[in-house]
């Protein structure tokens, strides 16, 4: 999902979108510009990833319903990117702000911290998929609307802030897919919206059950019934 300009003015989780204005907690490109920049400590951010647990689960992998998105193996730069949307009030989010706010999470260097022990984390051998019908048709979709920025095998792209799409779970995909057509997630990328404008609500629901199929790179991967050992 590609950052433009009218995402400055208020992006899997991507947790949950209500009709909730934030208060800014602190200028996006000032807060975006300094977690970028620094240099992370994966274990500090293991302490800070105790926060993320509740919802994202110890593994990371939140949740097959789509209530809560896989951030596992997610690009550290888009995590980045979503959090200093949320604490700057350009993202709906009142649920994450309460964990994500600085007072809590701490300022942009607990950020870079925690986004890159999340990208340690591999992902979810099962993701949740929808019914499989249509895939053929749903394929063509995504190489005519989302590949040009979020690749060929969903892989993203980390330094124009596009996340990686496979392995995630079906119901988040489409509720995304959903309030981005809908206008409901304010720092959506404008073309995005206008392309996904154009779909019916059966091509919504066969693209995301797609993506979530794209299989990521095996390396990328959890075992069957791996745990992180991190919070035994």
């Amino acid at each position: 999902m590609k950052v433009g300009s009218r995402e400055r003015s208020v992006l899997f989780g991507g947790l949950l979108l209500l009709p909730f204005f934030a208060t800014a907690d602190a200028p996006l490109d000032d807060e975006l510009t300094a977690a970028m920049a620094a240099t992370p400590n994966i274990e500090a951010g293991k302490q800070v990833f105790k926060l993320c647990v509740v919802c994202h689960l110890t593994e990371s992998w939140g949740v097959i319903d789509g209530s809560y998105p896989q951030l596992a193996g997610q690009h550290s730069s888009v995590i980045i990117k979503q959090i200093s949307d949320i604490r700057a009030g350009n993202r709906d989010n009142p649920s994450m702000l309460v964990i994500a706010q600085e007072k809590v999470m701490g300022g942009a260097q607990a950020i870079a911290d925690v986004t890159a022990y999340i990208q340690t984390l591999p992902m979810t051998p099962t993701p949740g998929v929808g019914a499989g019908e249509r895939l053929g048709r749903a394929e063509k979709l995504y190489f005519r609307k989302c590949a040009e920025c979020h690749g060929s095998n969903g892989q993203g792209d980390k330094k124009r802030f596009f996340p990686r799409l496979h392995g995630q779970h079906y119901a988040y995909l489409l509720r995304q897919l959903r309030w981005i057509r809908d206008g409901k997630r304010r720092n959506a990328n404008p073309e995005m919206a206008r392309r996904l404008g154009k779909l019916k609500e059966n091509d919504l629901v066969i693209l995301a059950d797609y993506i979530s199929r794209i299989k990521p790179p095996a390396e990328d991967v959890a075992p069957v019934g791996w745990k992180n050992p991190d919070f035994k």
